[in-house]
């Protein structure tokens, strides 16, 4: 069959991101003996005539739709990104007489609304490169694929829940060709790479268990360095390890760092950190393998709240990770998010100045929590009655202790004013 995928997403917060979950649905599609195209929106000043255009040429036979962000998580002026979604809907509706499937990260939040709200036939919950394919080979067969793992259909409830592959050497990673570069500016150009799926902290508000399940699951760091080369030849140099926690499980993070060093790739990345259980030998072989930055999401400086936010870390842990990278050359990156449940005016100006003390080389601040369904923050949330049972969480809903959020609000401008390296 022939099968169009499409990147609906153009936002940039923080760093444009290209598609890579999307190119591996795509390459494991084009494996399974179907003809594939892809279209990054984010390289689109015109989507609509993108769209327009590849459909006319490729005559696509089902069209994929990949969801990243449903939101900006900004509690201040939310931007409810579907109606952007919305419309490349719309436009393969009007170009197409396809059937259209949803995925990706924040299609996965939400599967049931997202797929109402934006009128498409179906879509896939969890990991798409071994769904997709099959759905491809029931819907040429003409067989009923209401079966499959993970898959929504209008109005019914899928049969099972989402599959996830424990060994994910079993999906193939996407060949240069499908990793367009045109719409990204060189010097923000960072390839995305991601080498585990899963995690197991359950920290209150976050939704990464909800979209790759609780257990990790890895590549083997020979496949890993493998396709990193073949990235090299190909030009990239600069690489983003979106892995959720680099450092977890830390064996696994050190044989890939020597495995990089031993390939003499000679590349630059950043990864994301969990403050719990960073050692310096780890940081030593990062550092050996390329490592350039990190980002350190500790999200408070004050021992109750990393309670309440069930972090598995404490600050002495933060402290000595900052130390460590710092003496090594590696910039990092820290995030607070004030507001969440039990916050006071006390916490919140203690990690002010926990915050203060790390000397990073840049921070982020949130002010306000986006709420996830499937999560102990909206398990509070609606014991508190800060949402209703009814509510539906997939248009932005924010915690927000009462009575805090002027304050907060003013209490950070006032430190931001001589530390332009925080960012709200």
């Amino acid at each position: 069959m022939r099968a169009l995928f499409i990147s609906a997403n153009t936002e940039r917060i923080n760093l444009p991101t290209m598609p890579l979950g999307l190119a591996c649905v795509a390459e494991a599609t084009r494996q399974a003996g179907h003809a594939i195209t892809l279209i990054d929106l984010m390289a689109e000043r015109v989507p609509e005539e993108k769209i327009r255009r590849v459909a006319e040429e490729f005559d696509p036979e089902v069209i994929g739709i990949s969801l990243r962000n449903v939101d900006d998580q900004d509690m201040a002026a939310p931007r409810f990104l579907m109606d952007q979604a919305r419309e490349v809907v719309v436009a393969c509706r009007r170009f197409s007489h396809a059937p259209i499937v949803l995925g990706g990260a924040g299609y996965s939040i939400f599967p049931a609304s997202a797929l109402e709200y934006l009128g498409a036939d179906m879509g896939i919950q969890g990991e798409g490169e071994g769904i997709f394919p099959r759905l491809l080979e029931g819907l040429e067969q003409g067989r009923s694929v209401a079966h499959l793992p993970g898959l929504f259909l209008p109005g019914r409830t899928p049969q099972n829940g989402p599959a996830y592959e424990r060994d994910l050497d079993r999906f193939p990673l996407p060949q240069a060709d499908l990793l367009s570069t045109s719409g990204y500016q060189k010097a923000d150009l960072w390839l995305p790479v991601q080498t585990r799926r899963g995690c197991p902290m359950q920290c209150s508000y976050c939704s990464t268990e909800t979209i790759e399940g609780r257990l990790i699951r890895r590549r083997s760091p020979a496949s890993v360095v493998a396709w990193l080369s073949l990235c090299v030849d190909r030009g990239f140099c600069r690489f983003h390890f979106v892995d959720n926690t680099f450092n977890l499980p830390p064996a696994y993070a050190r044989d890939l760092c020597a495995r990089i060093c031993e390939a003499s790739l000679n590349v630059k990345w950043r990864g994301i950190l969990y403050p719990g259980g960073v050692d310096e030998r780890l940081v030593r072989a990062m550092k050996q393998a390329g490592c350039v930055e990190v980002s350190l999401g500790f999200e408070s400086g004050a021992t109750p709240t990393l309670k309440a936010l069930n972090k598995r870390f404490t600050l002495d842990d933060i402290r000595y990770a900052a130390r460590v990278l710092g003496e090594y050359g590696i910039e990092r990156m820290g995030f607070l998010l004030l507001g969440g449940p039990g916050e006071t005016r006390s916490t919140v100006t203690e990690s002010l100045r926990f915050l203060d003390s790390l000397h990073l080389e840049s921070n982020q601040i949130t002010v306000g929590i986006r709420i996830y369904p499937y999560t102990r923050l909206a398990d509070i949330a609606y014991e508190e009655g800060v949402v209703a049972p009814g509510d539906d969480l997939f248009f932005p809903r924010f915690y927000m202790v009462p009575h805090l959020y002027e304050w907060i609000k003013r209490t950070v401008e006032e430190w931001r004013k001589d530390r332009p390296h925080w960012m709200v």
